[in-house]
């Protein structure tokens, strides 16, 4: 009889366990490669839309609205947690505290691992509305449907095309190494 196993594996064969995750088992290249397949909305997009493209649009409406590296890192890797633990629907999520809880902790733990402080209350409050205009704007782009009531003001164009994910993985990477070097961390 086989036994289960607590982790998964990575693209860079790195044996990752979500539950009780290891700072040095964390790794930019296996978060990219995941999050440039995973697509938004649980595929019910009228094209693939990747998250890793969405964190990209992320940092670029936070330098649109003038904010600085530090802040426009935390927007890029705001989803990171995903290429670990997957993606999970608003609706789903806000029932279910201890996937919260895990999602948190790994994010924590992804931060720390790259060497980034943990992001105060005021800066989670603009990486969460940051995320929230784009969520609404990319429902908008991609299905017509309106999340919200108001629709938020968006600084930055979204893309109607699809990339392909190598393309996508190249200029998050990028993005990531730039925005680690300008905000002052080592990458």
């Amino acid at each position: 009889m086989a036994t289960s196993k607590v982790f998964i594996t990575t693209i860079g064969g790195r044996s990752f366990d979500p539950l009780s995750p290891s700072a040095q088992d964390i790794d930019i290249q296996d978060i990219v490669h995941s999050l440039s397949l995973i697509c938004r909305a649980n595929g019910h997009f009228s094209c693939f839309f990747s998250v890793a493209r969405h964190c990209i649009n992320c940092a670029a409406e936070a330098q649109a609205r003038g904010f600085g590296a530090r802040m426009r890192l935390l927007c890029l890797l705001h989803d990171a947690t995903e290429a670990y633990i997957g993606d999970m629907t608003r609706p789903l999520k806000r029932q279910l505290p201890y996937y919260c809880e895990c999602e948190s902790k790994l994010h924590a733990r992804i931060l720390d691992r790259f060497g980034i402080p943990a992001e105060d209350d005021s800066e989670s409050e603009i990486v969460k509305e940051i995320d929230d205009c784009m969520l609404y704007h990319e429902f908008l782009l991609f299905n017509g449907d309106k999340l919200y009531d108001d629709a938020p003001e968006v600084h930055i164009e979204i893309a109607h095309s699809e990339r392909d994910f190598r393309q996508t993985k190249a200029e998050f990477l990028e993005l990531f190494e730039k925005l680690m070097t300008e905000a002052g961390y080592q990458c």
